[in-house]
């Protein structure tokens, strides 16, 4: 087996001071389950896209001939299902199979390793293909074949082991990471050897981000670094959905760009974060001109909340934070009027200028749980739908949860008691989402609306205790500290 090559190991270099934890799993590897499926898709699903390309290595043709001189009763059945299941875009094929093998647990039954509710919707239309890969991959001796394939396998991880450890650290160390925290989560690069080259393909199932790389010239470093970017800031911008939704009405601005793929026109968190990512990126390119030019190629694809996320990240790099507490602030600081000005005079372009090769933008992380029933309250309470709200924060209170979790499920049902002018049960609603120890987010803003309920009830004393409390909080949201400070030096007016 291919010894593989942990990553957040080589960037705990960037990190000598932070206590050591546990990590979790970054590794360049191989995958015998995408080995087997892919292995049955060119043997027998008459998968050639560029077989006769130069990039595409010996041991993809080895394996096929290996394969086309066994006798397998499996042969008819996975023949026909490929046929059923063949798509007009051989990328597309490849896509889907790839999935699968993502969301497989591997040989020798190739079972599902997530719940059904939890399977991937394109993995869903292959049904009936698992015990169709199990007997397959015993018949066709997979296994040898597996392992006689670990020299060429072990030599294109030696190809990309440097720059993909260098892009690691180099986003960890610009985020501020540390290599602890990632418990529960994964963050996998495997390399595949049986599909079309010059192609990377990315997932994200949950807590679980892969990125399937096929050989090419020269390896796509900095589309595993914009994967990666993905892994550490997705959770982020999930998790400050609110405060992110200031930027709203920029994003709309891109709906007219030609060249913005519609996922991002039809889900602003998929385009905000897109954008978070790209400003990261044109801040760690070297050269103001070499800047300016990514930057005004992106606005002009239509990633119109790129230009201010690229000036607060110059702030950002001037203070002490990591990104996953100033993030609130980097959201908070971006001018609205200045942008709505500068977006003004850009002028969408008709295509995209660099095409990005069969790479697929990581989905939204799939929630489960009272997770997923908190996103869609706040979804719901964002378009000021409050009747509709209020039961999924409800729902949300009865479901196995943390208690920080729980909170804000208190913290949305004293947002709309507030806003359904009923103070008194929104006072202790705020109190209750105290109590539970909040994360220092919503810990801030429950102050910040404490104080403005008592200001409200001529209670100067306590509204002025509560500000306090939120300028004493090391790490609270820059707008919330805003909010208090101003609520210090003047009561709280409802307009």
């Amino acid at each position: 087996m291919i010894r593989c090559v942990s990553l957040l190991a080589l960037a705990a270099l960037a990190f000598a001071q932070t206590k050591p934890q546990p990590q979790e799993t970054g590794d360049l590897d191989g995958s015998p389950a995408l080995f087997t499926v892919l292995a049955a898709l060119n043997s027998l699903g008459g998968y050639d896209a560029e077989l006769e390309s130069p990039s595409t290595p010996p041991i993809r043709k080895q394996i096929r001939d290996a394969i086309a001189a066994k006798r397998l009763t499996s042969l008819d059945a996975l023949k026909k299902f490929f046929d059923a299941h063949r798509l007009d875009n051989a990328d597309a094929e490849l896509s889907q199979y790839i999935s699968f093998a993502l969301s497989v647990g591997g040989p020798p039954d190739f079972e599902y390793r997530v719940p059904a509710a939890e399977i991937p919707n394109d993995v869903r239309k292959l049904e009936g293909l698992n015990p169709l890969i199990a007997q397959f991959y015993r018949e066709a001796g997979i296994e040898d074949l597996w392992k006689r394939s670990q020299p060429a396998y072990g030599q294109m991880i030696a190809n990309y082991h440097s720059g993909v450890a260098k892009a690691v650290l180099e986003a960890n160390v610009y985020l501020r990471n540390p290599t602890s925290g990632f418990r529960g989560r994964r963050f996998q690069i495997y390399i595949d050897l049986l599909g079309a080259p010059n192609q990377v393909q990315t997932r994200s199932y949950k807590d679980d981000y892969f990125v399937v790389v096929t050989p090419s010239t020269e390896p796509e470093i900095a589309e595993i670094r914009h994967a990666y970017l993905h892994y550490l800031l997705d959770p982020l911008a999930l998790r400050h959905f609110e405060i992110l939704s200031r930027l709203k009405p920029l994003a709309e601005l891109a709906i007219p760009a030609p060249a913005l793929a519609d996922a991002y026109k039809d889900d602003f968190l998929l385009l905000a974060t897109e954008c978070l990512i790209k400003a990261v990126e044109i801040r760690l390119t070297s050269g103001t001109a070499n800047r300016e030019k990514l930057l005004g190629q992106d606005l002009r694809e239509g990633y119109v909340l790129t230009s201010g996320m690229v000036e607060s990240l110059a702030t950002y790099e001037k203070q002490e934070q990591s990104m996953r507490f100033y993030f609130p602030d980097l959201i908070g600081t971006i001018d609205l009027d200045r942008e709505d000005k500068r977006l003004a005079n850009v002028q969408f372009a008709q295509t995209a200028s660099v095409k990005v090769k069969h790479t697929l933008p990581p989905p939204a992380p799939v929630l489960t749980g009272a997770a997923k029933t908190l996103s869609e309250a706040e979804e719901l309470y964002s378009k000021r739908d409050l009747g509709q709200a209020r039961l999924k924060y409800l729902r949300a209170l009865e479901q196995p949860a943390e208690n920080s979790m729980h909170a804000r499920a208190y913290y949305g049902l004293a947002r709309i008691a507030a806003l359904q002018r009923d103070p008194e049960l929104a006072q202790k609603l705020f109190q209750k989402t105290i109590d539970l120890s909040p994360d220092k987010d919503t810990l801030s803003w429950a102050r910040v609306y404490l104080g403005r309920l008592a200001d409200a009830a001529g209670e100067r004393e306590e509204a002025e205790k509560n500000y306090r409390a939120v300028l004493a909080i090391d790490g609270a949201p820059e707008p919330a500290r805003n909010a208090a400070a101003k609520g210090l030096s003047q009561p709280f007016q409802k307009k």
